[in-house]
């Protein structure tokens, strides 16, 4: 009798507990009005492929989290920035380990960016009515880009150096039009400065724009359709199911949302052991004079026109890569998701991207160049 009465209550905590939980979740939906992301949305949305852009989307907010920590200890002067990076990794409390993470972050948050960005080509959802959210998405992807060079740049060291001085020759080529990239700009403050301020102020004010703007187009657009399927038909099935129709096949956002943040979860935990295993190297401070360096493995597929075609390639090449992807839309104007001019853009990513995949294989077995110094 004993162990029964023990057992109701055991039985009637959990009860009070679970009370208590649903009652904070209820005061949470109300006052945060969480209840607005219980709307419907297609149950394959909740596959991974369609939570890359979320996935990406928590990988930044670890940026964010990491990055406000390391700017608590770096110094943007060209004769200190090094030697607070040094600091960083070697003296601040958990200072190697968050430049890690913040590293492996970075890089792990590039890939599942351009994995959405072949997935959206894959499935067409670059289709009208969402030829907007397409060309926001490829503005993301520039920005997210900057981001990745800008904090190449910041640690300081040869390879840093190199690359300001890359950014510092096209802002020259482009002469008074290119005048915020070089020293010129400002006799008060650095280059190095700027750059620091353009990672850690004018970028994600910029990147915090175009998240919204994104975030917005696909509400008010809802998921695209997936290859085969007709818009209007989802748009019925959506429609029949907010009115509280049993239609098979819809899921809600906010499953959606924990789905996202089940797998932003485990690419934090991958940074986290990567960054155990294996933490983000330093190199020695820069040497004026000399190049001996190649750029990260986001940009070294343009290491060979560099080579073939000089400083002005870096600057052209990726124009028209911009352009092109702007113009997809473009090659494939049509609603209909089994038109054939989709096989055409399929057929030209799947081409670009092994180029792309050949120059960075060569540009990684050839040995550097010198491009800025005579």
């Amino acid at each position: 009798m004993h162990c029964i009465a023990n057992e109701g209550s055991v039985m009637a905590t959990l009860q009070e507990a679970r009370n208590g939980l649903r009652a904070t979740t209820d005061w949470a939906y109300e006052r945060l009005g969480l209840r607005s992301l219980t709307y419907h949305v297609p149950s394959y949305a909740n596959g991974i492929p369609y939570v890359l852009g979320g996935i990406t989307l928590f990988g930044i907010v670890i940026l964010i989290a990491t990055g406000i920590y390391l700017t608590q200890f770096y110094h943007p002067n060209p004769t200190d920035a090094h030697a607070s990076v040094f600091y960083i990794v070697n003296e601040a409390r958990f200072g190697d380990f968050v430049r890690s993470v913040h590293f492996w972050t970075a890089n792990i948050v590039m890939i599942t960016l351009l994995l959405h960005l072949i997935r959206v080509v894959v499935n067409g959802a670059y289709r009208a009515p969402r030829e907007v959210t397409w060309a926001v998405g490829v503005g993301l992807l520039v920005v997210m880009m900057g981001f990745f060079f800008t904090g190449t740049v910041l640690k300081w060291d040869q390879e840093a150096f190199e690359a300001l001085g890359h950014n510092e020759g096209i802002g020259t080529i482009l002469g008074s039009l290119g005048v915020w990239f070089t020293s010129e700009f400002s006799r008060s403050t650095s280059l190095l400065a700027r750059v620091y301020a353009s990672h850690t102020s004018i970028l994600p004010a910029i990147l915090t724009l175009l998240v919204l703007g994104h975030l917005y187009l696909i509400r008010f657009h809802g998921i695209a359709p997936r290859p085969g399927d007709e818009e209007a038909e989802l748009s019925q099935k959506l429609q029949a199911a907010e009115q509280g129709e049993t239609v098979q096949g819809m899921s809600h956002f906010n499953v959606h949302v924990r789905k996202i943040v089940a797998y932003g979860l485990l690419l934090t935990a991958l940074a986290a052991v990567l960054s155990i295993f294996r933490a983000a190297s330093l190199g020695p401070a820069p040497v004026p004079g000399i190049e001996v360096t190649k750029p990260a493995w986001l940009f070294i597929w343009l290491y060979p026109f560099e080579n073939w075609w000089g400083l002005e390639s870096l600057l052209w090449i990726p124009g028209v890569l911009i352009g092109a992807l702007l113009a997809v839309p473009l090659l494939d104007r049509f609603r209909v998701n089994s038109t054939r001019r989709q096989w055409v853009v399929l057929g030209i990513a799947v081409i670009a991207l092994a180029v792309v995949i050949g120059l960075g294989t060569y540009a990684a077995v050839t040995t550097p160049a010198e491009h800025l110094v005579d």
